[in-house]
């Protein structure tokens, strides 16, 4: 008897399948179908985390930890949540700590850890940072006492210059927040390497995933951070911060917190009343995720049931990463390709030939970034300009302040938009 387990074969649902699951792509904008290139600042919601939004809204609203109905389905909802996010990062649900956003949770992290630093101590970031994991720890300098270095990139390339970063962490680095992807240029950095730089010198690693998260499938117990974080709005959610935490460290950490509020993890590193209808949708954004794929197993004889495994989140979400990389890869190659032909467009960050997110920042010579956008915007395409927020990294450019035009492919980009996009940024370029 065959006693393999049996493999999945990946299948992805199409595009017009999971465009149908969007009503915002019905919008028209100046007569042209609404193509939103914007997803790398925060993507459309699908009709099923509406419906859970509004679910919880309707049938459920109430607060936590109380001897009612509602205050128990509240209580069971968002426990479930954990555990759907627990699937999502290979975590375990007392893990799962949940935040209005990223910066808030990186500034609570920092108040935290902050309480036991002091003068000498240091902390390393990059250049390539999205500033909610810069101006976090500047404000600790100001407070405390410390030292913030940050590792240089490479203009040229956009990656980190790992000779720099190596250099900076020693044996007085407390904390490495390192950005796992940059939203600016879409470079994918080698955190595994910033982990076990930060933990050869005994310092807390943090993984800000917010650009990294919506595109490859994270596993954090194999990232081995001690902290990670992302935003489910970014994967079609709402706007709800998950952050994740080794559970020992989350019981032990001194967060600021309320004196009669939870002292357990993970409730003691949540600060007030949540949004609670927030992370019901962000649960449902997670299941949307993984709804995408389509898993068949091979039954053969070793008495699994196909639904059964079927069933297995985790696996659905490893097809539907799998799936939708497989289908934005060929877009991204289209999109740098042509544009890089464009006279007059420079193209910033790393090729597609290289490790990188579904995200390709240029500029067009003599045509601001913000006419840019307004100009791609009149033929119904939805594209943000400017510095993102990683300011660092368009000052490095030598493009401040305007800043660059960043589009990004999501999974109901389709081809024909790819197209679309192409001929507005030549005819932009090119001019009348």
């Amino acid at each position: 008897m065959n006693t393999a387990t049996p493999q999945p074969s990946t299948t992805i649902l199409s595009t017009a399948e999971i465009r149908e699951q969007f009503p915002a792509l019905l919008r028209l904008h100046n007569e042209h179908p609404a193509a939103y290139f914007d997803g790398a600042g925060g993507t459309q919601t699908p009709r099923v985390v509406v419906d859970a939004v509004a679910d919880y809204l309707l049938n459920h609203n109430a607060n936590t930890h109380w001897e009612y109905p509602t205050s128990h389905e509240t209580d069971a909802i968002i426990e479930s949540a954990r555990h759907a996010f627990g699937d999502f990062l290979n975590a375990s649900a007392n893990e799962i700590v949940f935040g209005p956003n990223t910066t808030t949770m990186i500034y609570y992290l920092s108040r935290a850890l902050g309480r036991t630093l002091g003068p000498g101590d240091e902390i390393v970031t990059t250049e390539l940072e999205h500033h909610a994991n810069v101006a976090p720890w500047q404000a600790l300098v100001k407070e405390r006492g410390l030292t913030l270095k940050l590792a240089q990139m490479d203009p040229e390339t956009g990656q980190l210059d790992w000779n720099d970063f190596a250099r900076l962490v020693t044996k007085k680095t407390k904390v490495v927040a390192f950005g796992a992807g940059c939203n600016a240029l879409g470079t994918v950095n080698d955190f595994r390497r910033a982990v076990e730089l930060a933990h050869s010198v005994g310092a807390f690693a943090l993984v800000d995933a917010v650009h990294y998260a919506p595109y490859f499938l994270c596993d954090v117990k194999e990232m081995n951070c001690d902290f990670f974080t992302c935003s489910a709005y970014k994967f079609y959610g709402p706007h709800v911060s998950v952050f994740y935490g080794k559970n020992d460290l989350l019981e032990s950490i001194d967060f600021p917190k309320l004196e009669p509020a939870p002292d357990a993890a993970p409730e003691r590193a949540e600060m007030g009343t949540q949004n609670h209808e927030g992370i019901a949708g962000a649960a449902a954004a997670v299941d949307f995720y993984a709804s995408l794929s389509s898993v068949d197993f091979s039954l053969r004889d070793n008495g699994i049931t196909d639904s059964g495994l079927h069933r297995d989140r985790r696996q659905r979400l490893q097809s539907a990463f799998a799936g939708l990389r497989a289908h934005s890869a060929p877009q991204v190659k289209r999109l740098w390709e042509e544009l890089s032909k464009t006279k007059g467009v420079t193209l910033y960050g790393p090729p597609p030939q290289v490790e990188r997110t579904p995200t390709v920042s240029f500029v067009i010579k003599n045509v601001s970034a913000t006419d840019v956008a307004r100009r791609l915007a009149e033929r119904g395409l939805f594209a943000s300009h400017g510095d993102f927020y990683a300011q660092t990294v368009i000052e490095r450019l030598g493009l401040a302040p305007e800043g660059l035009v960043r589009v990004g492919c999501a999974c109901y980009t389709s081809d024909e938009e790819i197209d679309r996009l192409i001929e507005a940024v030549r005819a932009i370029a090119l001019g009348p």
